[in-house]
């Protein structure tokens, strides 16, 4: 009987097409959910699916954030519209606008309305904006997502490119053959999520903030590793 009970259990758990892969549930964490993490990713070698983004209902006020599965590019949900960027075979750039994408690790919000702010013209670097964020915030709920919009000067940016068919155990297996990018004197939307509790979940172990940058145009996204900004960024917050 025991063993008819866990087969049936197994049966379910494959049926259910919005369960993630064993290891990998879908976590909630204040108004954040996280599908995987980057602990798993980097370290275990879990760089395959762990949710399907077309199997989320609700696509109003969505974002959310993560690699392509496999490694192989960048994911951003940008109020309820999917892009990928990933790096052809000429190692040039290519984003497109989808939502049928597994990231191994993904972290996502639903939120409509926002507070504006105006960053300070002496906050130009991402340590700079990091340590204005957390002083800002000091207050609020954490973690929390929050939007860019406005101009950068330059903004260095990096897309994975994991060969086919390699495994990982380490960040830096991870990084093999990623493209790395400069975007100059570009206007741009930046989606973050920040967190000091969350360090190898859905940041680095060194960093409070993951963020990804996509041109207003559309036409380049990656990871944001770097940034200098131009006057008037406007600062989005959860209200």
């Amino acid at each position: 009987m025991k063993y008819c009970s866990l087969l049936l259990l197994l049966l379910l758990t494959a049926c259910d097409p919005n369960r993630p892969p064993p290891g990998q549930a879908i976590t909630s964490d204040a108004a954040l959910s996280i599908a995987g993490t980057q602990r798993a990713t980097l370290y275990d070698g879990r760089i395959s699916g762990s949710i399907d983004l077309n199997t989320i209902e609700n696509l109003d006020g969505l974002y959310g954030l993560g690699p392509a599965e496999y490694l192989r590019g960048a994911v951003l949900v940008f109020d309820g519209k999917g892009y990928r960027s990933q790096v052809t075979a000429a190692d040039e750039l290519r984003v497109e606008e989808t939502l049928r994408e597994s990231p191994p690790f993904f972290v996502y919000t639903h939120q409509r309305t926002w507070n504006e702010y105006t960053v300070p013209s002496t906050v130009r670097s991402l340590k700079q904006f990091t340590d204005y964020l957390d002083q800002l915030t000091i207050g609020d709920p954490r973690p929390f997502a929050y939007r860019l919009a406005g101009p950068v000067r330059t903004a260095k940016l990096t897309v994975l490119n994991l060969k086919e068919g390699l495994s990982i155990e380490s960040p830096e297996e991870a990084e093999r053959g990623q493209l790395t990018l400069t975007v100059q004197d570009r206007e741009v939307d930046v989606l973050g999520f920040f967190s000091t509790a969350h360090q190898g979940v859905f940041t680095d172990l060194d960093s409070y903030t993951r963020m990804h940058l996509i041109t207003r145009e559309r036409d380049v996204m990656g990871r944001l590793s770097g940034v200098t900004f131009g006057e008037g960024m406007k600062l989005f917050l959860p209200e």
